[in-house]
């Protein structure tokens, strides 16, 4: 209605640390979201037990169920609460030049259980709602450039904005602060005080988009 706040923001973080770049991010988003009046709640997909897409096709089935995912397992839950949630953000640490693993797999099941075969229906979501996608990397942005990631991402981007029926705000954090004792790793393809201060300089700035990406998503009107 308008006027109106959106209720309910989750984030789902792809990361399997919980405190660490991508965390940060999300739970700032999140802040951002609860300043508009927004609940909000932060699920780490690496606690849960589950995988990806098992190709059953329970969720094409004239006589099943289109949008439900038929397998049990710790995500069912999750997915029951993508169905009713007013904005979602996606959190992803970029390995080897894609989403994680886990990220992936909840991509699988939550885009295909709502994709039917059907031309005339994009979509058996039950609404519009607005979702945003915050990438933490290793990388600079002009090695993105050079290796033509955001191209790559914009595939599943793009169906999530067809699930969702609204494109994605995204935010990509770069050469992002690894290790808090650089001195214990084999990483001298770095340096430790440009990371340092890129930690100092850039990541504050990166942790006020995703607040401002927070309050965007909990104040859209769809």
């Amino acid at each position: 209605m308008e006027g109106e706040n959106y209720s309910k923001i989750i984030a789902l973080n792809g990361s399997p640390r919980k405190t660490w770049n991508t965390a940060t991010l999300l739970n700032k988003a999140l802040e951002g979201a609860a300043s508009q009046g927004a609940e909000t709640e932060l699920i780490h997909l690496n606690d849960l037990n589950f995988k990806g897409c098992i190709s059953c096709f329970a969720c094409k089935r004239k006589d099943g169920q289109h949008g439900k995912c038929a397998m049990k397992d710790d995500l069912a839950e999750i997915l029951k609460k993508l169905e009713t949630v007013d904005g979602i953000i996606f959190g992803s640490p970029i390995y080897y030049m894609s989403i994680t693993a886990s990220m992936r797999a909840l991509l699988e099941r939550f885009l295909f259980s709502h994709s039917i075969y059907n031309p005339e229906i994009p979509t058996v979501y039950p609404r519009k709602i607005p979702a945003g996608f915050i990438y933490t990397m290793n990388a600079s942005e002009k090695q993105i450039e050079q290796f033509g990631l955001k191209q790559s991402l914009n595939l599943h981007e793009m169906m999530i904005a067809k699930t969702i029926g609204n494109p994605l705000t995204t935010l990509y954090s770069y050469d992002t602060y690894q290790f808090s004792d650089y001195e214990n790793y084999e990483s001298s393809m770095f340096s430790e005080e440009a990371k340092a201060k890129q930690k100092v300089e850039q990541f504050p700035l990166d942790c006020q988009r995703a607040l401002e990406m927070g309050i965007k998503l909990a104040s859209t009107e769809i």
